[in-house]
């Protein structure tokens, strides 16, 4: 009699979406939003820029998401990207207590639309943006400078930018004024003292002697003396 063949175990059910992946899928739904992910617990979503403003919009008057606020604002850049700059938006939904994050790629020469209208608090963040990077945001009624000094040239966030500038400022007593001149660095005067404080001290007082001992020690010895040979001292 053949033996029967158990049958196969059936696979188990996939584990039910988390509350983070749930929103993530919603978010997924909005016309706009190309891609999304999770990245270290936190929701993600590429959104198209020509697409923002709807999306924003989206976002804050659907009940679903309710994000009433724009936490953040900030551009990062990636000089060897065809579109080099990324506009990233984080907002924060109170009502709901839920959280994503936008990604929206900027090329070097294209503009972003500003959420001013939607959240008031993205003025001083698009400024900031603006300040650092050069990235320009269109309908932005004070689309101006806000941590550089007042004539400041170039946006220092980018990663082209030297790291000691072009300029310096500083305090001019004769003209009662702060006056702005080419960077100088004076290489002349500068030292650089490698040598650590403890490889410094050689002999503590008192350990003359050990020293003294040690130095025999490592002295290089004639063959077929004593201390080669391994032959005893004789004292005499």
């Amino acid at each position: 009699m053949a033996e029967e063949t158990a049958p196969a175990a059936e696979a188990p059910p996939p584990p039910p979406p988390t509350p983070l992946e749930m929103l993530g899928q919603a978010v997924s739904t909005v016309p706009g939003v190309t891609a999304w992910k999770i990245e270290i617990n936190e929701l993600v979503a590429q959104v198209d820029r020509a697409a923002l403003t709807s999306v924003a919009l989206t976002l804050r008057d659907d009940p679903r998401f309710a994000f009433e606020c724009m936490m953040d604002l900030c551009g990062v850049d990636w000089p060897e990207r065809e579109k080099r700059f990324e506009v990233i938006y984080n907002l924060l939904s109170v009502s709901k207590n839920q959280r994503v994050r936008l990604s929206v790629a900027v090329g070097t020469n294209e503009t972003v639309s500003s959420v001013n209208a939607i959240w008031p608090s993205a003025t001083w963040w698009e400024r900031e943006a603006w300040d650092l990077f050069g990235i320009v945001f269109t309908d932005q009624p004070d689309l101006r400078r806000i941590l550089t000094d007042y004539g400041f040239e170039g946006h220092p966030m980018r990663k082209d930018f030297p790291l000691t500038g072009y300029v310096e400022c500083r305090y001019d007593e004769e003209r009662k004024a702060v006056v702005y001149e080419p960077v100088r660095l004076t290489q002349d005067w500068r030292q650089f003292d490698f040598l650590s404080p403890w490889e410094g001290i050689t002999t503590l007082p008192g350990d003359e002697k050990v020293f003294v001992e040690r130095a025999e020690e490592k002295r290089p010895h004639p063959v077929g003396s004593p201390e080669v040979s391994g032959s005893p001292k004789v004292k005499g």
